[in-house]
């Protein structure tokens, strides 16, 4: 691990690899070269080694469970509320779009994949907040549209809802998605007009919300 993390940060002859590593230039030949054999490792045209195909062809076969799961979850929820689907992931102060589903046509709120949105609004902002650790918490509540009332709403409940909150003209809805030790790793959420969602939407689309949350958890 030494060798191949030397090697990431720059390339590097055996002696850099030596002054990186603190190996013996006899040991970090030799782990050096296994590696190039198993092409962990390559030696460029300088005599230097880099990192090897093989590293990107394993991290390229590691499957994301939670990825996995909503590319069947959420086309289903889509189906049954007509309306996009997305899911959040905390990174930080902000909350990454992972997965979505869309419907075919019609007057929408698209969230593309790796869309990074504020904590500070939305219905899957007050979700991922509402089971952050303190400090999370403090920091968001100190920026967000939404108080720490709203907070212990959603704890109760279960789920969280918004009306043009994140931008004029939109509703929400999300719950929160956890991992088989009960830890909350998501907010799976249904956007929409308002026209559509109607000013509870809630009260519309929570039921089958929770149902999807728990068909991830499931299969997590």
């Amino acid at each position: 691990m030494a060798v191949l993390q030397a090697v990431a940060s720059e390339p590097c002859g055996l002696a850099e690899l030596c002054s990186r590593t603190g190996l013996p230039r006899a040991t970090a030949h030799r782990l050096a070269v296994g590696l190039e054999v198993h092409r962990l490792l390559r030696r460029g045209s300088d005599g230097r080694w880099r990192p090897g195909a093989a590293l990107a062809e394993l991290a390229g076969g590691a499957v994301d469970p939670l990825l996995e799961a909503a590319a069947t979850v959420l086309p289903k929820l889509r189906d049954v509320t007509g309306e996009s689907v997305q899911l959040y992931r905390r990174d930080g102060m902000q909350r990454l779009c992972i997965s979505s589903a869309e419907p075919p046509s019609g007057l929408r709120d698209t969230v593309p994949v790796g869309t990074a949105l504020s904590m500070t609004a939305g219905s899957g902002a007050k979700v991922l907040t509402a089971w952050a650790d303190p400090a999370t918490q403090r920091a968001v509540l100190g920026e967000a549209v939404f108080g720490e009332r709203t907070l212990m709403e959603v704890r109760r409940r279960g789920w969280a809802q918004s009306v043009a909150e994140r931008e004029s003209g939109v509703a929400s809805v999300s719950a929160p998605v956890r991992d088989q030790n009960g830890n909350v790793v998501a907010a799976i959420s249904v956007s929409g007009p308002i026209d559509r969602m109607g000013r509870r939407p809630g009260a519309r689309w929570a039921a089958d919300l929770l149902a999807a949350a728990d068909a991830l958890q499931n299969r997590l």
